[in-house]
């Protein structure tokens, strides 16, 4: 092999391995904050985002939007563009920014927009 056939080969983009997966979540979906039922939803989808932990994304019909007050909080990710938070309060318990939503998300998490995630202390569960 010549050292421009050599080059051309080492220069050769490999395929991107895509950084975050969404897939439907199967079944029901329900989100709770001291046993009080925040969201549930038959559509669902599941987030996984390379070595964090996989994340349910309820459709924003499908939360209890009354439990929920926006905050000022806000961030930026690269990947999925720039969310909102809310405190959910529920169960006789207020715990702030564990909600949040990209609302208008980057074309790649297109599926994510409209939809709300949580963080501890709700539990979301399969």
């Amino acid at each position: 092999m010549s050292s421009t056939q050599s080059a051309r080969s080492a220069a050769a983009p490999k395929p991107a391995q895509p950084l975050i997966r969404i897939e439907p979540h199967p079944g029901i979906a329900q989100a709770t904050l001291k046993g009080q039922i925040v969201a549930e939803s038959t559509a669902a989808l599941v987030l996984r985002d390379g070595g964090y932990p996989p994340r349910i994304y309820f459709p924003r019909g499908d939360v209890r939007m009354d439990l929920l007050t926006a905050t000022a909080r806000s961030t930026h990710c690269p990947h999925k563009g720039n969310a909102s938070y809310w405190t959910v309060t529920a169960g006789g318990t207020a715990a702030p920014d564990v909600a949040w939503s990209y609302r208008t998300p980057h074309d790649g998490v297109a599926a994510i927009g409209d939809h709300i995630s949580f963080a501890e202390p709700v539990v979301t569960e399969p």
